[in-house]
């Protein structure tokens, strides 16, 4: 294939506004001309389970499902929509965000889905990447009906009259091979950042792990906690159960007298964003409680169906959060980051998870008074949470690099997608 720098001789206006101009040995035609609807249904939903995403395009559902999951909430799949190798899947109330894809699969998918079939003979793969492309989903957007964009549906009848380029079949294959090969090597790259980004967040966590219970001097005398899954500490430390270095705080948020609201999101404690109070009445604050700079928070709910999510954070601003969060303050003149971060260890590792009880595994302030907590001399507390600052600083700096790279890499994927199918640049065989 020659590089993507090439450009077309011609251009020619394509008649359609939001389309622009196109190579001028191209066509535009609607979509009703290159697909039709198909509504086979399964018989006895036997065949495989398809979802689409904006992320993945189609894929099989049962073949990524993970243990003990299950494949949807429907007590049976009979009459769910057949789904043929090389069909184009669309999830009519999230097309507008890409999420439709063509299927490498037989299958079946929601009835809410429609599914579409070429009814010429035009290169599917092509199609795949132009219907993805940002200008499309704009499109798909404004011919979905709805009131609010949550409700957005885009129905057949309405994706049939959207314009679709057309370019000769065989530019449409040389674009296809392209972008596969293309894409291929940037999605490799990507991958293997990432798998460099995991690796430095594992590091963070042991790092963390190995500083909260066993120090910063390799060469300490070490002894046996008596607890089974703490293991051996420094001689000079302590094992205390978890009143006698914080205690719960219920304070209300009466009167309002805070009005700043915070929410636990990916182990941070952040202020909500103004859209996501939308339907609370400012009485409603008052049942919140108050929190202040150096609180543990840490929501407590539900850990058997939720084993992945960051349970703990650390307060840094005053403000108000949602009483079905445990709120713990530091006691004792111990150091407050010091704790958190040895909870954290415990929420990382997820050894929070012994200590759940009832049917959906919650936890509650008495689970966590009789928690076990290693505690250092202040001294120590002080030096450990020094050394831990310093060097998660330094770690994160380097992941929030490698994740400035992935997105500049997906960047140039989405651009070089797009400068492909509308004819921005030639692709064609040597």
């Amino acid at each position: 294939m020659k590089t993507e720098n090439n450009k077309y001789p011609a251009y020619k206006d394509s008649g359609v506004e939001w389309l622009g101009e196109i190579p001028s040995g191209w066509a535009t035609t609607r979509i009703k001309h290159l697909f039709k609807e198909i509504n086979e249904k399964s018989c006895d939903g036997t065949e495989d389970l398809l979802s689409v995403s904006q992320y993945t395009g189609v894929t099989n559902k049962t073949e990524r499902l993970d243990d003990g999951g299950m494949l949807t909430n429907a007590t049976t799949l009979e009459g769910y929509k057949k789904v043929c190798e090389g069909d184009l899947v669309s999830n009519i109330m999230l097309a507008w965000n890409g999420s439709l894809g063509f299927s490498n699969f037989n299958g079946i998918t929601s009835p809410a889905y429609s599914i579409y079939r070429l009814k010429t003979i035009d290169v599917s793969r092509y199609f795949h990447y132009l219907l993805r492309i940002d200008l499309y989903k704009t499109e798909f957007k404004r011919n979905s009906s709805g009131v609010i964009e949550s409700r957005l549906r885009l129905y057949t009848d309405d994706f049939f009259r959207i314009t679709s380029i057309l370019p000769p079949k065989e530019e449409q294959s040389a674009i296809a091979a392209f972008l596969d090969r293309k894409t291929a090597l940037i999605d490799k790259a990507i991958s293997i950042k990432q798998k460099q980004i995991e690796l430095l967040k594992e590091r963070r966590q042991i790092l963390i792990h190995k500083a909260v219970t066993r120090g910063l001097n390799p060469n300490v005398k070490m002894k046996d906690s008596g607890v089974e899954w703490i293991g051996e500490v420094p001689e000079g430390w302590e094992i205390l159960p978890g009143f006698r270095v914080y205690k719960e705080n219920k304070t209300k948020n009466t009167g309002m007298k805070e009005d700043v609201v915070l929410s636990l999101s990916y182990g941070k404690i952040v202020i909500k964003p103004e859209e996501k109070l939308t339907g609370l009445v400012p009485e409603s604050f008052e049942t919140y409680q108050i929190i202040k700079p150096g609180d543990i928070i840490i929501r407590c709910m539900d850990l058997q169906n939720d084993k992945t999510s960051l349970r703990t954070g650390i307060a840094i601003n005053n403000g108000i959060i949602t009483s079905a969060y445990l709120n713990l303050n530091i006691i004792n003149g111990n150091n407050s980051n010091y704790v958190y971060n040895f909870i954290h260890s415990l929420d990382t590792t997820k050894v929070i998870y012994k200590f759940g009880t009832g049917l959906r595994q919650n936890l509650n302030y008495s689970d966590f008074k009789r928690l076990p907590i290693i505690v250092p001399p202040i001294n120590e507390q002080n030096e450990i949470v020094n050394y831990i600052e310093i060097a998660t600083t330094k770690i994160a700096t380097a992941i929030s690099l490698k994740e400035q790279e992935n997105e500049k890499l997906k960047e140039y994927k989405a651009t070089l997608i797009n400068s492909a199918v509308t004819g921005k640049i030639k692709v064609s065989e040597v």
